[in-house]
């Protein structure tokens, strides 16, 4: 079994923590980049191909640039995520809008920046059409297979989703389409989340190939782009495999080969919109370790809790967790390691082998680049912390400062409390 590492020894994470408190999420900046670079040469294989960047899995400018500058784009589904892209340099066609019973002002903005929409409804061509006065020259349409198509654990099936079109709907809705003007179509899908299997993704551009071929023929419409959506997953326990995204790569382009050149809708461009495998084993939650229980149990209490990363809490999710210094030591005991929140799901690790845990010492929380801060909350009235970045250079900067009280209270207004009557 291989141990997961982190970039920096005990003495560099002590100074880090002693500046900025704890807890806080790092990211390294130099595995991020290497990894999008990895990931795009292995899509080079096909006419064109651009990362979508999702948004929500690690809302941050910082990142968002970094990622800007190796020529991603981003997916957004908000108004503020789409600021977020645009303030970090991701305009126009290098930003995907996949809607979700989405707002009026937020398909006005997504348009004004020249967004991609990626609609989700058959009923929100007319929706679109009325808000913006007429349909954009580009539309995408999200595909909901149904039963044709298994999901997975986290996403679950298809058919038990409310997102996207069903076969019939979106022959329809491309057809509509034309008729009302757009002249340029592309077409998205996403059935699974932090999904292991390479093959599922194949089978997937399969599926999508093979639709964008009966919307040639049915509808009329000659599909421009495909966009696979996310759903790779990541290693989270130490015994798995990484998705090898060059043996992806080969495969998609063999039914490429198979299925779109002798339909002639090559060349067609390949898109993804992942977050969880860009940035997700290159962030870290660092904690220390402040109480210590002796019950039924063996429980190690850590200044962060579920409201910093609510993955383990929420869906019984791995995370691998190590402590500074002692990597190598052996791991005899058992602990459960858990945070302050009143939940008893607050915990980081369930009876989990660790070396022997000292009060004070730095623990580490891997693979928590994606859904890690950006699915914090306030429940208990908790703060949520920092972020830093780890630079190329070695350095490390602040990129997001923790919440303070004062935070907390910005929205509540106690002005006219005292004379309010219950």
């Amino acid at each position: 079994m291989t141990r997961k590492t982190f970039p920096l020894d005990k003495k560099a994470l002590e100074n880090i923590a002693e500046q900025y408190g704890t807890p806080f999420y790092i990211y390294d900046e130099a595995a991020i980049r290497n990894n999008i670079r990895r990931f795009t040469a292995a899509f080079s294989l096909f006419p064109s191909f651009r990362e979508y960047f999702a948004v929500k899995a690690c809302p941050n400018p910082y990142i968002l640039k970094i990622l800007a500058a190796e020529g991603c784009g981003a997916d957004c589904s908000s108004l503020p995520e789409l600021i977020l892209a645009e303030k970090s340099g991701m305009t126009g066609e290098f930003v995907m809008f996949t809607s979700n019973e989405t707002p009026a002002q937020e398909y006005i903005y997504a348009n004004m920046m020249g967004a991609i929409l990626n609609l989700d409804d058959i009923t929100h061509i007319d929706f679109v059409e009325k808000t913006l006065g007429a349909l954009p020259e580009l539309i995408c349409f999200r595909y909901n297979p149904g039963p044709l198509k298994e999901g997975n654990a986290i996403i679950g099936k298809p058919e038990e989703a409310k997102y996207g079109l069903t076969y019939d709907q979106i022959i329809s809705a491309y057809a509509d389409c034309k008729k009302r003007g757009v002249r340029r179509f592309g077409l998205h899908t996403m059935v699974a989340s932090n999904e292991l299997n390479p093959d599922y993704f194949i089978d997937t551009a399969e599926m999508l190939f093979k639709l964008a071929v009966d919307l040639q023929e049915k509808a009329d419409v000659r599909i421009e782009f495909v966009d696979l959506g996310g759903g790779i997953g990541i290693p989270y326990r130490p015994d798995q495999n990484a998705v090898d995204y060059e043996y992806v790569a080969q495969g998609i382009r063999a039914v490429y080969d198979k299925i779109i050149v002798p339909s002639g809708l090559d060349p067609l461009s390949i898109r993804w919109e992942c977050g969880r495998p860009i940035t997700g084993p290159y962030g870290w939650l660092v904690t220390r370790a402040i109480h210590e229980k002796h019950i039924y149990r063996e429980y190690i209490g850590v200044d962060a809790s579920m409201a910093d990363l609510m993955r383990p809490g929420m869906y019984g999710a791995y995370h691998e967790v190590t402590v500074a210094g002692k990597e190598w030591k052996p791991y005899d005991h058992i602990y459960d390691v858990v945070g302050s929140l009143c939940e008893n799901c607050d915990k980081f690790a369930v009876q989990r082998s660790l070396p022997k845990i000292d009060l004070g010492d730095l623990i580490i929380i891997h693979d928590a680049g994606a859904h890690g801060r950006a699915m914090g909350f306030n429940y208990n009235a908790k703060l949520r912390c920092g972020e830093l970045l780890l630079r190329e250079n070695g350095s490390v900067v602040q990129i997001r400062r923790r919440e303070t009280i004062d935070d907390y209270f910005a929205t509540l207004d106690f002005t006219g409390l005292g004379s309010f009557s219950v």
